[in-house]
């Protein structure tokens, strides 16, 4: 059995797809682009402030299910430019300090609203 978690903290989603799925006690997280969600477009125009956006509404879903980023074992970080690694790291660092999940990180060739950056996560309980 599969829980749709939908929360008006984070942005709605932009397309045929839910916010994050639960299913037997694993949290599926679509890729959250940094969207602020309560004027519903990306503001910020650096690579800092988009991540640290893109992790307000990361929480804000986590919350919304039950779970934190304790409970986090995967992300995939989508870049628009990997120059930006760095500086997205430096945000990411902030939010797994110790036991960090398994990461892959990827330069692609653009992201939706031409966001920089892009990151999907999965959690366990």
């Amino acid at each position: 059995m599969k829980r749709i978690i939908n929360t008006t903290n984070a942005p709605a989603a932009i397309g045929p797809y839910s916010q994050a799925v639960e299913a037997k006690g694993t949290l599926y997280i679509s890729g959250q682009l940094p969207i602020n969600p309560s004027v519903g477009k990306i503001e910020a125009t650096e690579i800092t402030t988009q991540t640290e956006q893109v992790f307000a509404n990361i929480n804000a879903i986590l919350t919304e299910a039950g779970y934190t980023f304790a409970d986090v074992v995967k992300s995939t970080v989508f870049l628009s430019d990997i120059s930006n690694f760095a500086g997205m790291n430096e945000v990411y660092k902030k939010y797994y300090q110790s036991e960090c999940p398994a990461r892959s990180a990827f330069s692609v060739k653009d992201l939706p609203l031409g966001a920089l950056v892009e990151i999907e996560t999965i959690a366990v309980k």
